[in-house]
């Protein structure tokens, strides 16, 4: 575990240090889009945020603020602090990629056992072809799809904000689509391969019911695959999807991380970017976690 922690902050490490040399690569800069900027309040402003120091003592002076958590003041949102644009903002696109992760896992895992079970029926074949089409449509089509059909035509839903249950339904849904139908997919293999398992066949052979064998035994050993999936599954979508909240006007951290991409505010870029990344290293930390009580034969070392 410690030499898996170690490796954790040397991959953060390395993540926060190619986004922040890439980043400053990018031509431009964060206050050229300001209006009737003069030389002299130009370089007053690089010389509040210390981007007139060398860019290695730019990267040594951020590195030593973050290790004490502090990931500076926004360039663009003026006496906001990154640190605060974060707690406001991961809330509420945890919620909502909570509840998508939950939908797709709910949904995903039921049908890719169905399918397996009725393998080369007429029913496997329907839900592969859902699978595939989930798989294969992009987000922002599903987002218009959704939108269009029961916000516009239908008006059953509310199409912009998070303000009541009503406006996650379509959000969740987009948000889900992929994963479920991902999951469907993964579960359905992982499961013809334990159902073809000496085990299973002896089961089988003992005149036990098709459904106790196949959720009771069948299940645990095939979700291992998707639990795995889970992890950076979780870690990505809580942070918050940046077409859906795009579309759907979601006040999220997804939002937030592509207009500070536009607007060069590299401070924000750069706190966004390693919470990201130290999240999706923790979710795997507790996918392991989740492997040994699922399957008590792998150890933790």
């Amino acid at each position: 575990m410690c030499k898996r922690l170690g490796m954790a902050v040397v991959t953060i490490w390395i993540v926060a240090t190619l986004t922040f040399f890439l980043m400053n690569m990018v031509p431009g800069g964060p206050f050229l889009s300001e209006k009737a900027v003069s030389p002299k309040a130009m370089e007053a402003l690089e010389a509040k945020y210390g981007l007139d120091k060398p860019l290695f003592e730019q990267y040594l002076t951020y590195m030593g603020d973050a290790l004490h958590g502090d990931f500076g003041d926004s360039l663009k949102q003026r006496g906001r602090t990154v640190m605060s644009i974060i707690t406001t903002k991961f809330p509420v696109s945890a919620r909502l990629g909570g509840f998508a992760v939950l939908a797709a896992f709910c949904v995903g895992v039921p049908l890719g056992c169905l399918s397996a079970m009725f393998r080369g029926k007429i029913g496997d074949n329907i839900i592969i072809v859902i699978a595939t089409c989930g798989i294969a449509v992009p987000n922002f089509v599903v987002c218009t799809l959704l939108m269009y059909t029961f916000g516009v035509r239908l008006g059953w839903l509310p199409t912009l904000g998070l303000s009541s249950w009503k406006h996650y339904i379509m959000p969740v849904t987009a948000l889900a689509f992929y994963p479920t139908a991902y999951i469907t997919r993964l579960m359905r293999s992982s499961m013809l391969d334990v159902l073809g398992q000496d085990y299973m066949r002896t089961a089988r052979a003992k005149g036990l019911n098709q459904f106790v064998s196949l959720f009771k035994h069948a299940l645990r050993n095939a979700i291992l695959p998707v639990i795995t999936y889970l992890g950076p599954l979780l870690a990505y979508t809580v942070t918050g999807s940046f077409i859906v909240e795009k579309i759907f006007t979601i006040p999220g951290l997804g939002g937030e991380f592509i207009g500070s991409i536009t607007n060069r505010d590299y401070t924000v870029i750069m706190g966004t970017t390693i919470f990201l990344a130290t999240l999706m290293i923790l979710m795997n930390v507790v996918v392991d976690i989740v492997y040994k009580i699922v399957d008590p034969r792998i150890k933790l070392k």
